[in-house]
């Protein structure tokens, strides 16, 4: 990996910038979703998982992307905590009040959840907190990005990706892969070790589109009946 290093440190900076626009780009896949939530004017039937965790996702990232001083990753995150936010006031909007009391419970926990990370790592050790709060973002992130796979059962018994996000998915490896070079030519190992995970799972999840069709499995032929005896 020394010999990569070598090859791509001279272009860091130009690889972080578009590895922060892809993510961005990515962030923005939450349109989609909050476009269908308008059309049937609810949004009761869609988990809050994608917005709520954007949002713990990026103050994780932005914090340690402070830790390291990296100004990349930084960005991406301030923007993607601005997104992300507007995502959820527009799925709180559509929600209703007895789903809106659930909400805030979940953004209670989750705002917990965070002041606890932000405060143990303004008081661990530097070098420590690096590592783990990494790791912590990588255990959410693999939680996110593998959850569709705990559907693989389904899926090679109807032998039929319908129902799996390709657009996101597929965006999801863009930005795995643009970060795996970025880390590489800063020589962060836990970013690559990192990236290269969530790599591994969304090209597990991409073969299945290419093993199996998108569209619904086609039901078995009936069998013919038996003809009426005379």
């Amino acid at each position: 990996m020394d010999a990569l290093s070598d090859l791509l440190a001279p272009h860091s900076e130009t690889i972080g910038k578009i590895a922060g626009t892809i993510t961005t780009l990515q962030f923005l896949s939450g349109i989609a979703l909050l476009n269908d939530i308008r059309k049937k004017g609810s949004s009761d039937i869609y988990p809050i998982g994608p917005f709520l965790g954007g949002i713990v996702l990026t103050v994780l990232s932005l914090k340690l992307g402070q830790i390291m001083g990296d100004q990349p990753m930084i960005n991406v995150n301030v923007i993607g905590f601005a997104i992300n936010s507007i995502f959820l006031v527009g799925f709180y909007y559509y929600a209703s009040s007895e789903s809106k009391s659930k909400i805030w419970i979940k953004i209670g926990y989750a705002a917990l959840f965070l002041m606890a990370c932000i405060a143990y790592a303004n008081f661990e050790d530097p070098k420590q907190i690096e590592f783990r709060l990494g790791m912590l973002i990588t255990s959410i992130l693999v939680w996110l990005v593998g959850s569709p796979l705990l559907n693989l059962p389904d899926i090679i018994k109807k032998k039929s990706t319908e129902g799996m996000p390709f657009p996101i998915i597929f965006a999801g490896q863009l930005v795995a892969t643009a970060w795996t070079l970025y880390a590489v030519s800063i020589r962060n190992h836990v970013m690559v070790y990192q990236n290269l995970f969530l790599w591994v799972l969304g090209g597990i999840q991409l073969v299945m589109f290419v093993i199996y069709p998108s569209t619904p499995a086609k039901k078995p032929a009936a069998k013919s009946e038996k003809k009426k005896e005379k």
